[in-house]
């Protein structure tokens, strides 16, 4: 059953197109995601399908029995309401089925009316509603019902929204990033309810287990062509090669047939035949077709970041505590170098306070952090950028200088630099305000990264960020040669990027967990399984231990992640020693020879401690 049809639209603003003749239907059942670049108009496109805006050409068809709903990502609600009252105002078939009975019960002498109000909220399961809605809002965080609405914050109000629009059970949904502001139970919990419920969507997400797990068909649009795939995250990435790949066959393949009748067109008398006049027409495509050009721009920078010495950072039992709530206690750690440590754990447990003692914009209680003389901390915050008005995009790059210094003594120019980011000339010379969201957090992260720090702390990067930047973010952040922590509710982000994690679980209880995202899940689920019904509120000691049972493979839980996070280590440290003797082939001065020679021998010392202990593991695990 078709649900809508998407009609040839097309939208701009002002000399900006942002796409033209765009067809495609959602039929019921198809859970869509929609990718695209940042800028393409992806949240302009849901605004269309939703109704809030309309098309320049084109239209929208909606079939007339279905109801729909659009979260977006700034949702509109009243804030003079409560949380509650703005469960009850909202435009919901449930509540006007209640409406409905208890007006009936006002009027008991009407049997019908009564019966037929008793059978709808039968057939609504309407009795139940005010155990589903604090069920939601539970689970959203929202317990607090008489809370107005204008005193939430903006994650707040966004659960809010997804609540009423879950409560509502549309036929048809549109979502604009659902799972910003979302803490990693939520994301979970929404991924498995999308999953199971038989909604039909259409949603814009830079979260790729979402995709993964809830679509069954992506639809991208690149370079102004649509591109339909009928299946998850992975079947689209599987196929998108593939028709990349088909795409550069037929671009080679027209670009041999150009140079053949480009000779013709030289060669070909004045007197014109039809047929002539065809083959002139055909050319003028071939020609388009062998000048296609892919603009699959990588953000690149070569970071010339100072040299990492042997103090990196110390932190020595640091306590700190607001209104009586302890966020950390006694806290200590020492970083090494090129550690790469995600921090996860629910809202309110201390992620951002520690952050901000880590950087020293809030001192603790108690202890102290000691920050080594080479540090330079590169800190990319959720507050964004802080555009002046007026300020361009190229006035905000420029702050740092013209020029931009790059690894070898080499330099780029401000412009050079965007490009790299994926602004082009044009989008350049665009005011930072009419920005779309994403871009915005990229140029954010341009400006982060330029001034070459060696110690990068990011925290919530790849909110708003569209899944072309993220691969190439990612790419980026793997071959960073200093130490990294990431605040992230992005799973597949820190799978890829992250080598273990601070577990922020409350009550100023943080474990140090020697694994990704994926692991840390796997083996919770594993606890809670062996538990049967066992208390979970297990401090870090007990995890610990249990953490170092020994399986049947004679390691422990934490050697077997050792021993799989040293083998990823000694492949990149060998990458690095032959890129050091690479260099020696260079025309190097003397004190640069020096400084290579005394790199060169941290390397391959690391190595080889690395790789003694490698065989020590192997050898108890064999």
């Amino acid at each position: 059953m078709n649900y809508l049809s998407v009609e040839n639209i097309a939208k701009s603003f002002g000399e900006v197109g942002l796409f033209s003749n765009i067809s495609f239907g959602i039929n019921e059942g198809q859970k869509v995601g929609f990718v695209a670049k940042n800028g393409s108009g992806k949240t302009t496109l849901l605004h269309i399908l939703a109704g809030t805006e309309s098309p320049d050409e084109g239209r929208v068809v909606y079939r007339k029995d279905i109801t729909s709903a659009f979260l977006a990502q700034e949702p509109d609600l009243d804030p003079n309401l409560t949380v509650e009252e703005t469960i009850f105002a909202s435009d919901n078939e449930i509540m006007r089925v209640i409406a409905q009975y208890e007006k009936a019960l006002e009027n008991p002498e009407d049997a019908d009316a009564y019966q037929k109000a008793f059978e709808l909220m039968e057939m609504h399961q309407a009795w139940d509603f005010e155990t589903q809605y604090t069920q939601i809002l539970f689970k959203m965080k929202l317990d607090q019902l008489d809370k107005k609405v204008g005193d939430l914050s903006g994650g707040q109000k966004k659960r809010l929204a997804l609540t009423v629009m879950l409560l509502s059970k549309p036929d048809f949904i549109i979502l604009d990033e659902p799972t910003n502001h979302l803490d990693l139970d939520m994301i979970e919990w929404l991924e498995e309810f999308f999953r199971k419920e038989n909604f039909t969507i259409f949603m814009v997400t830079h979260d790729r287990y979402f995709l993964e797990n809830v679509c069954n068909e992506i639809v991208e649009l690149e370079d102004g062509n649509l591109y339909t795939y009928k299946g998850n995250y992975s079947y689209y990435l599987d196929k998108k090669d593939a028709r990349i790949e088909l795409d550069q066959t037929n671009t080679d393949k027209a670009k041999q047939l150009f140079k053949k009748e480009l000779d013709w067109m030289r060669k070909q008398p004045k007197a014109r035949t039809t047929k002539s006049k065809s083959r002139i027409d055909d050319f003028h495509e071939i020609k388009d077709r062998a000048s296609k050009r892919r603009k699959d721009h990588q953000v690149q920078l070569e970071i010339n970041m100072e040299r990492l010495g042997s103090k990196i950072v110390e932190i020595h039992k640091i306590s700190k505590s607001y209104e009586g709530k302890q966020l950390l206690d006694k806290f200590e750690y020492n970083f090494q170098k090129g550690e790469r440590i995600g921090i996860i754990g629910k809202n309110g447990t201390g992620k951002s306070t520690f952050l901000n003692i880590l950087t020293g914009a809030i001192k603790p209680d108690s202890g102290k952090v000691i920050i080594g003389d080479t540090i330079k901390f590169g800190y990319y915050t959720q507050g964004g950028i802080q555009a002046k008005p007026g300020q361009k995009v190229i006035d905000v790059i420029r702050e740092f200088g013209d020029f931009i210094p790059l690894q070898k003594g080499r330099q780029i120019s401000a412009q050079q630099l965007l490009e790299r980011f994926l602004f082009d000339r044009k989008k350049q010379y665009d005011f930072v305000e009419k920005l779309s969201g994403g871009e915005r957090k990229r140029l954010y992260l341009c400006t982060v990264l330029i001034q070459n720090p060696n110690f990068l702390i990011l925290d919530e990067p790849t909110n708003d960020l569209d899944i072309v930047t993220l691969n190439v973010l990612e790419n980026f952040l793997l071959d960073f040669p200093g130490c990294l922590v990431v605040v992230s509710h992005d799973r597949y982000f820190m799978d890829k990027i992250v080598d273990h994690l601070f577990v922020f679980r409350g009550n100023a209880e943080v474990e140090d967990f020697p694994g990704n995202y994926s692991d840390y899940r796997e083996y919770e689920d594993s606890q809670i399984s062996e538990s049967n019904g066992k208390s979970k509120n297990t401090n870090v000691k007990e995890v610990a231990s249990k953490s170092e049972a020994k399986p049947e493979s004679g390691l422990t839980y934490n050697e077997k992640k050792e021993f799989n996070k040293l083998e990823k280590e000694i492949a990149n440290l060998e990458k690095k020693k032959e890129k050091i003797q690479q260099e020696f082939l260079e025309n190097l001065t003397s004190n640069e020879i020096a400084k290579k020679s005394i790199e060169l021998k941290e390397v391959e010392d690391s190595i080889e401690n690395k790789t003694e202990r490698y065989f020590e593991l192997g050898a108890k695990d064999s």
